[in-house]
Order: structure tokens, then sequence, then C-alpha cells
């Protein structure tokens, strides 16, 4: 039997790959695919609201009472809202906020939950017991009360000046950090599984026996073998958080105004409902259509990396 190393294979082998066959995989997918490329351009879009702001010379935050609820034109391409501001440089504003809370609070949430799991799987015993019954009661908890209990905490009691509470620095972090804690707990057990099921396999055991230590064994061993599932879990969870950070903004929870965000924007909205529908249809609609398209990409993810879609395909 012979042996293909990386030194003897043929160049074409790499076509070949696992990762080649999971993007072929993830290409295969139309409405992943269509779902990817929307996303990309919306953050490419929301990405160029300071170059446009800086080109025309519109302040997103500038109130100007003269031009209150402008039909879209040259100047203003979506209109102005009940204050005078672009509508459109707000949405795109907006949108670099929800965006950059969805990702940052997936990544805290990852190394928290990642961290948790592996710990919990790797030792076991008691430490397992309490950090899983931890994860149980965080689980029963109802998310969204306990998402706008903590977001009406005041920072100012905790030693933070009036100034720097209020920052919109300090209500970001603070958006990002309620969400990862109570957000974690998924990534958490499926990182325990997957350690479990290795800490006995031969490979781990060996290396431990020759003398490697648990964190030699965790990082080496354990954590590129269940990658996979957590990056699905985590692509999947971007949504969840924007739709989360969507909802405690509506709710006058989250970054106040006059940063704007998709959701508080739908929040000074919903009085105009009437008079001026669309200030409120353009910010459900990105946070619906953002939401449903990172969620299409998260499925997409998830059957590409999934060995059994390639089987299934063989099997017909």
């Amino acid at each position: 039997m012979s042996i293909v190393t990386a030194d003897t294979a043929p160049v074409g082998a790499n076509s070949n790959s696992v990762w080649s066959k999971r993007w072929q995989r993830f290409r295969d997918n139309k409405l992943a695919m269509i779902s990817l490329v929307f996303v990309i351009l919306l953050m490419l879009s929301c990405a160029m609201a300071g170059p446009i702001a800086y080109l025309t010379g519109i302040d997103a935050n500038a109130t100007n009472l003269l031009r209150r609820f402008k039909p879209p034109s040259a100047q203003h391409w979506l209109g102005t809202d009940d204050l005078g501001r672009d509508v459109l440089l707000r949405l795109l504003y907006g949108g670099q906020v929800s965006i950059a809370v969805g990702l940052l609070a997936t990544f805290i949430t990852g190394i928290i939950g990642i961290g948790i799991g592996v710990t919990a799987g790797y030792i076991g015993g008691r430490f397992d017991n309490v950090l899983m019954r931890m994860t149980d009661c965080i689980i029963a908890l109802p998310l969204i009360p306990v998402l706008i209990v903590l977001g009406a905490v005041d920072l100012t009691k905790l030693g933070l000046s009036q100034t720097a509470a209020t920052s919109p620095a300090a209500v970001f972090l603070r958006i990002v950090i309620i969400i990862a804690l109570v957000d974690w707990t998924t990534i958490a057990r499926i990182a325990r599984a997957g350690t479990i099921t290795l800490r006995d396999v031969d490979y781990v055991r060996a290396a431990t026996v020759s003398g490697a230590k648990g964190r030699y064994n965790v990082f080496v061993h354990v954590l590129p073998n269940i990658a996979t599932p957590l990056i699905v879990a985590m692509t999947l969870s971007v949504g969840r958080i924007i739709l989360f950070e969507s909802t405690l903004s509506f709710l006058g929870f989250g970054i106040v105004p006059p940063t704007p965000t998709w959701g508080n924007m739908l929040t000074n909205a919903q009085q105009l409902i009437i008079s001026a529908p669309m200030l409120a249809v353009y910010p459900g609609l990105l946070i619906f259509t953002t939401v449903m398209a990172v969620n299409f990409v998260g499925d997409g993810v998830r059957s590409a990396f999934d060995p059994r879609s390639e089987t299934s395909k063989g099997s017909h």
C-alpha cells in the first residue's frame, strides 16, 4: 500500500482536499451563495457610509427641521426622516453597528462557550457537573427579559463616570458583553460533547502516556477535530445576535440615539407608521433580510461541512 505525502502528492491533489470539497458543496447551494453575496455587498455598503458622508457633505446626525419628510431625491436617495436627517446614511451607519455587534458578540460567545465546554468535557467529573448545571441554569432563563434587565443596569453604579457610561463605545461594548454572557450555552454544549468523544480515543491517550499535558492535547488534538460543528454553530448565531441587538434597541435598552441602529430607527418610526411608513419599512426590511441571509449562509455552511451530504449525493 502506497502512502501519498505532501511532498509526493501531485499538484492537482489540492483540488480534492477536504476544504475544496466543502467549498464546492457550499457553491452548489444556490440560496446560500446568493445570501453570502448579499451579506458581503451589505457589509461593503455599510463600510462606505463614511466616504459617502464625506463626499456628499451630509451629517447623518445633523437635524434640519426645514427638510423633514423629504421624498427621495438626488441628494437624499431614500428621503429624510422626522428630524430632516438622511435616511440612507443612517441605515448604513446603523448597519455598521448592528453587524459589528453580531460579529464581535459571536466571537466573544465562541471564546466563552468553547472555553467552558472543552474544559468541562476534558476534565469531567464534578467539575463537568458544576459547569453543565450552570449552563442549564442559563438556558432555563427567559432570554429577552434577562437581556432587558442587564441592559437597564446603570453603569455609573459600577464606578464609571456619567460621561464614560453614556459614551457610544461604552454602550456598544455593554450590549456586546450582555449578549455574549447569555448566548454561549449552545456552543459550550457542542464543544463539551465533542471533547468527551475525543478525550478517550487512542491517539489522545497515547499522547498523555508520552507525557503530553492536557493543554497540548486540547489545542493539538481536540480543538482541530471539533472545529467543524463549532464553526457552523457560530455562523448560525450571528443572525440571532443581530436580532437580539435590534430587539434591545427597539425596546430602548440598546444603542441610544443619536447613534443609529436598525433597532432604534424602527423605534423612532413606530409613531410615524401612518404618516411616513417607509421610515419603519427600511430598517425592518434590513433586519429581516440580513437575519434571513445570515441564517441561509449558516445552513449552507452546515451542509457543506456535513460529510453525509457527499454520501447522499453518491447514493443516487
